[in-house]
């Protein structure tokens, strides 16, 4: 008969005590917040990441740059001959001119300031992966804390009701003062613990919130539950193809290399000099002396005037060495990139499973068990079977254990943001 109602026990109590465990929040905010909440606000108001996103006017001004024209050139020449006794004589020039891009350099600059823009982008996706693993991280830890808090107040509930037993229990005549003395240091010592636990929230709070960039004024409760079904891992091999596809900062390099190549083009093309065409109409006055007499003619002269260099010192050798110098770089970093992202992929898989093992163990095997021997024993002392000694260590044992619990359920999910983070996709 005991095992069977053990075996009803068991099912019921995991679920149970998870659910008393994160009930009760400290702070007394009608609102909670679960998760995906939390990221979505950090995404809005976290303070670097709102500074970065402004910097995208720079990149668009970086475009609007490239696709401009060189600005024409106005000339103005005037001479006369006073200074050489020819006052009458006197010249007036205007003229404007124009360079002009040979070898589509502006098509290639415009194609550069696209890459730089996606790159950016893709920059910016990738602050956004980083800030939802701080984010997620923050989370986690907060809920651990307010967990530990809700096990510290059992603890003082558990050694109250044991305080008032024994007091019962001296009254009758059964214990000697020192049982109910050892059970009052219990009781201290779990209020203790729980101001250390509350700071230790107050702390994971103020780093959530600091993410979330929220002014110091609001507080708000958040809610989640670390024993929620998480979504099964999906293969090594699956999620290292993820990895690749989807990482933000791979997506970056990406765009460098296409950079990379547009850089080489543009300085093969800048080996071609720009035309230079020019339009002039010039005024000249001139005297002439005929028979003694001196009369004066203006003639007016339009010109045309066409100018380029000719390359055959500088042909821009330099630029197309240190461009392809920076593509070969980019290929480099992004061969070393793809082979950190495997990695960070391996390693994290392998700590999701292994928190997942630890934590089975726990829900089948030792919590059920625990709670049993807790209640068996905190009974057996009030009939006088055992003394006060096997329930002070069975209570601890149990509250050790539990909060060993709490540790594998936040380490669980510490490995899944941190697989997350190396796919560089949310896994649910």
């Amino acid at each position: 008969m005991r095992t069977t109602v053990f075996g009803k026990g068991a099912r019921l109590f995991v679920p149970g005590i998870l659910c008393f465990l994160t009930s009760a929040p400290v702070f007394a905010e009608t609102q909670k917040l679960a998760l995906p909440q939390v990221i979505e606000i950090s995404l809005q108001n976290n303070g670097d990441l709102k500074s970065f996103r402004e910097e995208k006017g720079i990149r668009d001004a970086g475009k609007n740059r490239a696709g401009l024209l060189p600005n024409p050139t106005l000339e103005l020449d005037g001479g006369t001959g006073a200074l050489t006794g020819s006052s009458a004589e006197n010249s007036l020039s205007l003229g404007i001119s124009q360079e002009f891009l040979l070898a589509g350099k502006r098509h290639k600059r415009l194609a550069i300031a696209e890459q730089e823009l996606a790159a950016y982008r893709w920059q910016l996706a990738d602050r956004e992966r980083v800030l939802r693993e701080e984010v997620k991280t923050a989370f986690h830890d907060a809920i651990l804390a307010e967990q530990r808090l809700n096990l510290t107040d059992r603890s003082i509930a558990l050694n109250t009701q044991l305080l008032d037993v024994t007091k019962e229990r001296l009254a009758a005549g059964d214990i000697p003062e020192l049982e109910m003395n050892l059970v009052k240091v219990e009781l201290t010592r779990s209020e203790g613990t729980r101001i250390e636990v509350e700071r230790a929230l107050l702390q994971n709070r103020a780093r959530l919130f600091t993410l979330m960039g929220l002014p110091a004024i609001e507080s708000p409760a958040i809610a989640g539950n670390p024993d929620n079904d998480l979504p099964a891992a999906k293969s090594l091999v699956d999620l290292k193809q993820l990895a690749l596809v989807k990482r933000p900062d791979l997506k970056v390099l990406e765009a460098e290399k296409s950079r990379g190549e547009a850089d080489i083009a543009l300085a093969k093309s800048e080996a071609i000099p720009n035309l230079t065409a020019g339009f002039t109409v010039t005024r000249e006055t001139t005297t002439i002396e005929v028979g003694g007499v001196e009369g004066k003619d203006t003639d007016y002269i339009v010109g045309v005037k066409l100018s380029i260099p000719i390359p055959v010192f500088d042909k821009n050798q330099a630029g197309i060495q240190e461009a392809r110098a920076k593509r070969t770089t980019t290929d480099s970093r992004f061969t070393a990139a793809t082979r950190r992202a495997e990695r960070e992929v391996e390693t994290a898989h392998a700590s999701y499973l292994n928190a997942d093992k630890v934590l089975t163990l726990y829900k089948s095997n030792i919590i059920p068990q625990l709670e049993e021997n807790l209640k068996l024993t905190q009974e057996a002392y009030r009939l006088g079977e055992v003394g006060i000694l096997a329930v002070i260590q069975e209570q601890k044992k149990f509250f050790e254990i539990n909060e060993a619990y709490l540790t594998a359920l936040h380490s669980r999910q510490l490995a899944l943001t941190k697989l997350e983070a190396a796919v560089g996709v949310s896994l649910d």
